[in-house]
């Protein structure tokens, strides 16, 4: 294989069923796991860690309330900046990926070069960071904001795309 599809690694029904239950509860023992699979705990342990050996598996997370943590506005950022180059599109990911307010950077191609997402407590603190953060950078030339009303988040990958 070349490409992309060579870093994808070949995945079985139970593989697939895994990620879907881990996706759904994270938390749940491997004991649990195995169960809920009609797996042995040692065929489920040992599936699990290959999957996080492979790269399949990067990690558990929280999912946690934003409005709890007093940020309930969130925007999505589209900026542009130039010269276009690698080390200002490095530069512009690495320093506003640090900021407190930012939840995802995407680096995109198109008219817009970067999609910020950002959380903050009101619609004063989202201009607050519009004007003190991205409008006094000299490589941005130029921004949007759309403030996010609702999100639907899918957090588990019901079918997993077939890698042949």
């Amino acid at each position: 294989m070349t490409g992309t599809n060579a870093r994808i690694p070949t995945m079985d029904e139970l593989d697939t069923e895994i990620i879907r239950l881990l996706q759904t509860d994270a938390r749940q023992s491997n004991r649990e796991l195995a169960r809920r699979l009609g797996i042995a705990p040692s065929t489920c342990l040992e599936r699990v860690r290959t999957l996080t050996r492979r790269g399949v598996i990067r990690g558990y997370h929280a999912d946690i309330d934003h409005a709890a943590l007093n940020r309930s506005v969130q925007a999505m950022v589209s900026v542009q900046v130039r010269p276009l180059s690698r080390a200002v599109i490095e530069t512009f990911k690495d320093s506003v990926s640090a900021l407190p307010e930012v939840l995802s950077v995407f680096v995109l191609a198109g008219g817009d070069d970067f999609l910020l997402h950002v959380a903050v407590q009101d619609l004063d603190h989202l201009h607050a960071f519009l004007l003190d953060q991205l409008s006094q950078r000299r490589e941005i030339s130029g921004f949007r904001t759309s403030v996010i009303f609702q999100r639907v988040h899918n957090t588990v990958l019901t079918r997993l795309p077939d890698p042949g």
